[in-house]
């Protein structure tokens, strides 16, 4: 299973560096996990029904009126669960790899945030996703030294 987060292109117009020398080039920041086991395919119901019960109350939890599986017609409930493949997978390997500009001198990095947030909205719609992330890399970028460039 490949979980993917954020990605955005990089312009090199981003870059201080590019005013100081040109040597620079457009690149891509990305977030990724690969995660590696043996699928199973579950059809069990109740096993889907707990799974999607467990769910939904994850993500209903905080609203001001959760809607609960039980809110709806059980026979609902059942045809939809018709409609579901569950997978199980345990992982036995997991990878993680994140590129974010972590390599670049501190202006370029601020450049490459600011780029971001300047140009964040429905057309690059993770570029605010990738600049956060990039914020909270860069307070560990600070107390582990950053490169001077």
């Amino acid at each position: 299973m490949i979980f993917q987060g954020p990605q955005a292109y990089v312009t090199p117009s981003w870059y201080k560096t590019k005013e100081k020398t040109g040597k620079v080039v457009p690149t891509w920041n990305y977030v990724t996990v690969h995660a590696y086991g043996h699928m199973a395919v579950i059809e069990d119901r109740a096993w889907l029904l707990d799974q999607i019960t467990a769910l939904t109350n994850a993500m209903e939890k905080s609203r001001a009126r959760p809607w609960s599986v039980a809110d709806a017609p059980a026979s609902f409930v059942e045809a939809s669960l018709e409609q579901i493949v569950g997978l199980e997978i345990p992982i036995d390997r997991i990878e993680g790899k994140w590129k974010l500009s972590q390599n670049r001198p501190q202006a370029d990095y601020d450049g490459v945030v600011a780029g971001l947030l300047a140009s964040a909205g429905a057309e690059h719609s993770d570029h605010e996703a990738m600049a956060k992330l990039m914020s909270a890399l860069d307070s560990k970028r600070s107390s582990r030294g950053r490169p001077d460039g």
